[in-house]
């Protein structure tokens, strides 16, 4: 059987799927440019924002020519969300402080070591 060889397509030579039937996304494309003058276009889907900044094959950052631009800069932008905020939406200012109190009481009898690795026992 190893003296035979396979007969037909090379292998990983050509595909079998056609296009046929596939349904495209919507697209648009957005153009860029950056520094050193380099001018390039990104096609996005519709459904997605253009970001206001693009690695240039340069490795610049290129900056969005366009509509777009101003689009983004008449948002409101969001408030940066902190872990303390997000700590504080869940626990009170008085419960933090008996968990805290309640950790520094095992830290300080060797039940709780600094790396946070809990000790059996």
């Amino acid at each position: 059987m190893a003296d035979r060889a396979l007969r037909g397509m090379q292998i990983g030579a050509k595909s079998m799927e056609s296009e046929e039937g596939v349904v495209f996304a919507d697209r648009f494309v957005v153009k860029y440019l950056c520094p050193n003058g380099h001018e390039f276009e990104v096609p996005l889907s519709t459904e997605a924002t253009a970001p206001a900044t693009w690695e240039c094959r340069c490795g610049a950052a290129a900056d969005l020519i366009g509509e777009a631009e101003e689009d983004e800069d008449l948002k409101p932008a969001k408030p940066v969300r902190t872990h303390w905020d997000m700590l504080c939406e869940r626990r009170s200012l008085e419960e933090l402080d008996v968990v805290l109190q309640e950790q520094l009481a095992l830290y300080r009898e060797g039940r709780l070591r600094p790396e946070g690795h809990y000790r059996k026992g």
